[in-house]
């Protein structure tokens, strides 16, 4: 148990030092560098360390996680959470540990290329990345739920690389 509690103190610690991503496993994914680079992402420069405080009345606390955006955009046939997303997820994450009770659904998405059983398990692996950054983060898994919807809801329709980025995303919805 307390070899479990110094991992999860040195992971915790990584991310707060700077760890600019968090990966599922170390293998690299074959084809990311095929893809669309930073197309389509949204950069979260406007997420300041104090956008969320915790506090006790839960509306005044969804008013402040509102203006803090929801979604997490990967690379081609990536899971791996680019730098510009720790922000959101920091955010997020003092947002859920401010109250235990809260709970969110990861939807994890992909664009419409490959087959229906890749892309659900792409989707999945999205979900599941941004669930474990939370979750070292201070998150309980208890409030975290991890879901995959694959390509079968695109944000936006079409079948071009920027409709393609906009696709390949993970949303955060509380519930």
């Amino acid at each position: 148990m307390w070899m479990k509690n110094i991992l999860l103190l040195g992971a915790i610690t990584a991310v707060i030092a700077g760890c600019s991503s968090v990966s599922l496993d170390s293998a690299p994914v074959d084809d990311r560098s095929r893809g669309a680079g930073a197309a389509g992402s949204t950069p979260v420069t406007n997420v300041s360390p104090n956008t969320v405080a915790p506090v006790d009345d839960g509306k005044a606390a969804q008013g402040a996680i509102a203006n803090v955006p929801r979604v997490v955009y990967f690379d081609y046939d990536s899971y791996v959470i680019k730098p510009e997303f720790q922000a959101l997820i920091d955010a997020h994450a003092r947002h859920l540990r401010a109250d235990r009770s809260r709970k969110v659904v990861i939807e994890g998405h992909t664009d419409e290329r490959g087959g229906r059983e890749y892309n659900l398990a792409l989707g999945q692996r999205r979900a599941e990345a941004v669930r474990r950054a939370l979750g070292l983060l201070g998150v309980a898994d208890s409030q975290v739920e991890a879901v995959s919807f694959g390509k079968e809801k695109p944000a936006v329709a079409g079948d071009v690389e920027a409709v393609w980025a906009k696709n390949r995303r993970a949303e955060i919805s509380y519930r």
